[in-house]
């Protein structure tokens, strides 16, 4: 990170850290340095990673990982969770106020975990909480089992609308392979043939017909801003619940970035997110919701979780409140504006882009051009030292595990000190990888989706010129562990 830290305290601290462990398990020990090592050395451009601080990362390794505590601030299952319920109510309270959120709930442990508590908070709220009322009893243990058996088919049994996942939308907002496209009868809204951006219209064209309970929105590979007081709109038109992922853009709605009409928190009924990728927190997740969803929203554990992790509540107060400071919207800001560089970069170069551009942290590239799959551009750019990550596009013929796309993004080496003239190099490495790969021929005819031929010694050219550009802006610096 380029954010000043006590090089020399947090030096001593990982050097003792390792002693111990290597007491114990050497193999482990040597993994996490050979892990700090393989970052500092590569060109990290993968659009849900980044980097944490040195203090969020010490919270995470403290002994307040050894404490269950289930239930919720104040109401445990457990005794003497005194600090336990002061770390949540700390984290707590940076979210409410760094999104202007009225209720935040800061207890699930991913990303997945948050849209579940989401998912069955709606579900509660919507449906479980009439028909607790219709028959007269103020628990689910409380109805009789016919009464108990027509409300779990009508839990089970509810309409959610989200985006494609080649449009850009995630595996948990209603996809079969993931245990949301097990709960809803789910149906997809996709983008524009032409331009690959939202067409608002055909969504409410969508909801209209297919009338679901929960209108979801967020992506996790869509280069644009979105509407969500259009998206709101729609919803309410239609009587859905609006919940919003915005795992992987939470840093530009925190850092004051996406504002108005493109800050999900107030027009959303549920929100949730990572508190890692652009947040630049500890690996979590988070959920924000208007107060008539705060109830069952808390109810989170036991409902869909197990014990809250103590130590990285400690860790997201920690990061929530590096994001209330100053200097975090400013980082938030070189994001965006370096992707719009990276993504100019590339175009200038004659890489075709999803949606032409982008408006957020992540760009898209159309590798097809180049005569490659996702897969082969992917690989070819990490023997080249480019981490990044394959991602299918708007209706990929290759299908999601070879793709057509390769997805980056600029938190990480944003968080490195990379400004404009680094992500233009970078474009420029990117493109000279990518021209010089070709796909191997495949032993029944045509080409092979996985295989591919780098040419010589262009690996070994574009290490040396990421090693420069690496080595200008170190990761942790001054901080060494031998």
């Amino acid at each position: 990170m380029s954010e000043p830290f006590d090089a020399a305290a947090v030096s001593t601290a990982y050097r003792s850290a390792l002693e111990v462990i290597s007491a114990i398990e050497p193999t482990v020990a040597d993994a996490i340095r050979s892990e700090l090592a393989d970052q500092r050395a590569s060109l990290k451009l993968i659009a849900s990673e980044n980097y944490a601080s040195p203090a969020v990362l010490l919270t995470m390794g403290t002994w307040l990982s050894d404490k269950y505590a289930e239930g919720t601030i104040g109401h445990r299952f457990y005794a003497a969770c005194q600090n336990i319920d002061t770390v949540e109510q700390a984290a707590a309270d940076h979210a409410m106020a760094l999104f202007g959120a009225p209720h935040a709930y800061v207890q699930p442990h991913s990303g997945i975990d948050a849209n579940l508590v989401a998912f069955w908070a709606i579900l509660a709220q919507r449906i479980e909480s009439p028909a607790l009322a219709e028959a007269g009893a103020k628990h689910v243990n409380d109805l009789s089992d016919d009464d108990w058996e027509n409300l779990r088919k009508a839990l089970g049994n509810q309409r959610a609308l989200g985006m494609s996942l080649d449009a850009g939308g995630h595996l948990t907002h209603g996809f079969r392979p993931n245990i949301s496209g097990k709960m809803f009868h789910q149906s997809s809204y996709g983008t524009n043939a032409d331009t690959g951006l939202l067409d608002y219209d055909d969504v409410r064209a969508k909801a209209r017909e297919f009338k679901p309970l929960i209108l979801i929105a967020g992506y996790s590979a869509y280069p644009r801003k979105v509407n969500f007081a259009k998206m709101r709109e729609i919803a309410d038109e239609v009587g859905a619940t609006l919940m919003v992922d915005m795992a992987h853009f939470a840093g530009l709605v925190a850092g004051k970035v996406f504002t108005g009409e493109y800050d999900p928190v107030p027009y959303a009924h549920v929100t949730t997110t990572t508190t890692h990728k652009s947040l630049r927190g500890p690996r979590g997740g988070l959920v924000l919701c208007q107060p008539e969803y705060a109830d069952a929203v808390d109810r989170g554990c036991p409902m869909v979780l197990g014990g809250p992790l103590g130590h990285v509540m400690a860790a997201k107060a920690v990061a929530l409140a590096e994001a209330r400071q100053p200097a975090f919207a400013t980082y938030a800001q070189n994001v965006a504006t370096n992707a719009v560089t990276l993504a100019d970069g590339l175009m200038r170069r004659g890489v075709k882009l999803v949606t032409d551009g982008t408006e957020n942290h992540l760009v898209l590239l159309d590798v097809t051009s180049f005569g490659l799959t996702g897969r082969q551009a992917e690989s070819a750019l990490l023997d080249s030292g480019i981490v990044t990550n394959r991602n299918a596009i708007p209706r990929d013929p290759n299908g999601a595990w070879y793709t057509s796309g390769v997805r980056m993004g600029t938190p990480a080496l944003t968080s490195r000190g990379f400004g404009a003239a680094e992500f233009d190099r970078v474009a420029e490495l990117i493109v000279d990888v990518l021209t010089s790969t070709s796909p191997n021929p495949a032993p029944s005819g045509g080409a092979s989706k996985a295989k591919y031929t780098l040419a010589p010694g262009v690996a070994d050219k574009t290490h040396s010129a990421a090693n420069e550009l690496l080595d200008a802006h170190p990761l942790y610096p001054g901080l060494e562990l031998t």
